[in-house]
């Protein structure tokens, strides 16, 4: 590990002590996320620039890094920023589970009102952490970050992102340059309740304007990554387009399946009793024989799709209503109320 274990922190206990003092009796104000996967190089680096910031803007914090199951002595390092600041937390996976359930597990473990994620390789900018900040204050519920200049390979990174970026914008609705930041600033109240898998973290401002967010954004300075290598290549361009089909899904069917599937059928059937039509007429006015056309076949296919389209719309029904009423999950989601003290088994429903 050589020269990263040497850099941790040399801040003086007495410095900590006296903050963690100040803050131990109040509510944490920001959690800040830091994923991390073999990006040892910059840990310190990066711990230090938070810090900084969170001294800068007064407010009460906490970092969560969590280890995605690293390789590269991460782990060491971050246990040694964890022992100088108690403000820091870390939580080590067992395994590398992805970024989508690293951020995950940083929002479930999260005391904040504000959650910030940042990418752990340093080519997000903690100074960003505070305009971010401002824009919440101003009424939204979410501020995304924008790479305008972006310090990366133009061909393999800038391109793929910006034709994604915009097919994105397109197919949800939700107008953003750069979903793929991970320099973001969420309020608690919009992703509570939010579960992601999969790599569905980019798509985290989506999920946010079903519930009703106010969405913006922000230009934030990039870095070129001066340690380690990226973890994503042109293969994500494919995994952005699958799922972006998923998000469109549960955008437009997630709570009546049976119009996609049922659809589907149903123009299969009308596709097979054509074909049929067609078949007769051919035998009927023109004498050929069954055998000589593929008619009967496309008769036979289709009809066999649509039926299997309407039975999985079924299934998909039956699933659905399974997961709303098993789990006491409302098909809506409430801001505010007003008044409604004495409802008390409702209010526990809904929130």
């Amino acid at each position: 590990m050589g020269s990263n274990e040497s850099a941790v922190l040399k801040t003086s206990p007495e410095v900590v002590l006296k903050d963690e003092k100040a803050q131990a009796n109040q509510p944490v104000q920001i959690s800040v996320i830091v994923p991390v996967f073999n990006e040892a190089d910059t840990l310190t680096e990066l711990f230090e620039n938070l810090r900084d910031e969170m001294g800068r803007l007064g407010r009460t914090w906490e970092i969560l890094f969590i280890n995605d199951g690293s390789t590269d002595g991460s782990e060491e390092i971050l246990n040694e920023l964890a022992d100088q600041d108690p403000r820091t937390r870390v939580i080590h996976f067992r395994r590398n589970f992805g970024q989508t359930a690293a951020m995950m597990a940083g929002f479930d473990f999260a005391s904040g009102d504000i959650l910030i994620p940042i990418d752990g390789d340093g080519q997000n900018d903690p100074a960003d952490i505070g305009k971010m900040l401002q824009r919440l204050e101003q009424g939204y519920d979410v501020v995304s970050g924008w790479r305008k200049d972006r310090q990366d390979n133009f061909i393999q990174r800038n391109l793929p992102s910006i034709l994604a970026n915009r097919l994105i914008s397109a197919v949800s609705g939700v107008q953003l340059h750069d979903f793929g930041c991970s320099l973001k600033a969420y309020k608690r109240t919009v992703v509570d309740g939010i579960r992601l898998y999969g790599e569905m973290h980019r798509f985290l401002p989506i999920y946010a304007s079903w519930h009703g967010a106010k969405i913006t954004e922000v230009v934030v300075n990039h870095h070129p990554r001066r340690a380690g290598r990226s973890k994503y290549g042109l293969e994500r361009v494919a995994k952005v387009l699958l799922d972006l089909l998923v998000v469109k899904f549960l955008d437009s069917a997630a709570q009546k399946p049976m119009y996609v599937f049922g659809g589907c059928g149903i123009f299969s059937l009308v596709v097979s009793f054509l074909a049929f039509l067609w078949m007769l007429y051919l035998k009927i006015f023109s004498g050929f024989s069954f055998i000589t056309t593929p008619v009967p076949l496309i008769v036979v296919m289709t009809f066999m799709i649509g039926m299997m389209c309407i039975l999985l719309g079924l299934l998909a029904e039956m699933i659905m209503r399974t997961f709303y009423e098993s789990q006491g999950k409302p098909i809506y989601n409430v801001r505010e109320s007003r008044n409604l003290e004495g409802c008390s088994s409702a209010i526990r429903r809904l929130y």
